[in-house]
């Protein structure tokens, strides 16, 4: 394997290439570093089919939260293309009734322009309970909310309510893989992490301690050096 295997990042829901600005230094080290835009579908299908179609040939793929369901179906579509894989804060579960109310309140809450509510309503379970306070941490929220959008955070949405069961096809998954957790995380809770190292063959599950969902904004020294070992550079794993 090159050590200049391209790798492709993949945001989460309402989420922007600013979610991975602060692990990209450490990333860039190992080779080239595209992020993906999954704002311009309404369906995980037709993501991940366009990041294909802007992909390199053959890349390292991570995703997170949102980005993993991305990432599940391009192993469905593609897996010969992704010769490493990570999955960072997500779940392959399909979305619960509750949680797909749920969206549709905050969709109609974004269409009548008040997508920073709908933020300020779910920043406290995005983040670590000790950052809820922090007002530099839902100001990159908000700001990764503008670069989304009204438009895009309703597709995105409407892609993850839809999104298809990927425990089937976990067993699948060839290539190596990191299984990155946060031990605080409120949205998708560690077991569903567990779960999925469980069923990738070989797979390596790191769980990042004093951390909630958005990990590679809160705890991006733990976060890089475990995506950095995962690419095959030298950084240690966390705690």
């Amino acid at each position: 394997m090159t050590d200049r295997l391209p790798l492709v990042l993949v945001p989460g829901l309402a989420s922007s290439s600013r979610i991975y600005a602060a692990v990209m230094p450490v990333l860039w080290q190992a080779g080239p570093v595209m992020v993906a835009s999954h704002v311009r579908d309404d369906s995980i299908g037709a993501i991940a089919a366009r990041i294909l179609r802007e992909a390199p040939a053959r890349f390292a793929l991570a995703g997170h939260s949102m980005g993993g369901y991305i990432a599940f179906e391009i192993m469905r579509q593609a897996p010969e293309r992704v010769a490493k894989l990570a999955l960072l804060n997500t779940s392959a579960r399909p979305d619960t009734p509750e949680a797909t109310a749920r969206r549709h309140q905050q969709m109609q809450l974004a269409r009548d322009g008040r997508l920073h509510e709908v933020l300020d309503m779910i920043f406290p379970s995005f983040v670590h309970p000790a950052r809820v306070t922090d007002a530099a941490l839902l100001r990159l929220v908000h700001d990764m909310g503008d670069d989304v959008g009204a438009a895009g955070f309703v597709n995105n949405q409407t892609a993850i309510i839809a999104r298809p069961d990927s425990r089937p096809g976990l067993a699948a998954i060839s290539c190596p893989t990191l299984v990155l957790a946060a031990e605080q995380d409120a949205v998708l809770r560690k077991a569903l992490s567990v779960e999925i190292a469980d069923a990738i063959p070989g797979a390596r599950l790191a769980v990042v301690p004093d951390c909630g969902h958005l990990a590679p904004v809160e705890r991006p020294e733990a976060v890089g050096a475990a995506l950095s070992a995962w690419l095959g550079g030298s950084g240690a794993s966390p705690a």
